[in-house]
């Protein structure tokens, strides 16, 4: 079932993926960023994480595509995050959004950018 009986969509699972330029360069950061190996490699120049229940992230090799990508993900605790990301070899930009919300940007070699900010519900 995709809708609800309002109308609105009901969703089981997000998908988001990004391009990449150098499947095997961008493999090795996006390790780094999910202190893991992918979960799954579906096909020649795919690499799949699942780092929620629901959600999945995943890298494609499109060359005319890559580097314009924008991923934000929810995390328990911003300062944990920072820590890990610094472990993981990974450079950190931190700032606040206009509403005040803290966040962390990371990008990787392509120029996708991916943002962290802090769950306000801390879940």
């Amino acid at each position: 079932m995709l809708n609800r009986q309002d109308g609105s969509v009901q969703m089981t699972h997000l998908f988001a993926g990004l391009a990449v330029s150098d499947f095997a360069v961008a493999c090795d950061w996006y390790e780094r960023l999910f202190d893991c190996p992918p979960d799954s490699l579906p096909t020649r120049g795919e690499a799949i994480w699942h780092p929620a229940g629901s959600a999945s992230i995943y890298i494609t090799a499109d060359r005319a595509r890559a580097g314009h990508g924008l991923l934000t993900l929810a995390v328990r605790n911003l300062d944990d995050q920072r820590v890990d990301l610094a472990r993981r070899g990974l450079s950190v930009d931190e700032g606040a959004e206009l509403n005040g919300l803290r966040r962390l940007i990371v990008t990787d070699p392509d120029g996708n950018r991916i943002k962290f900010f802090e769950d306000p519900a801390g879940t």
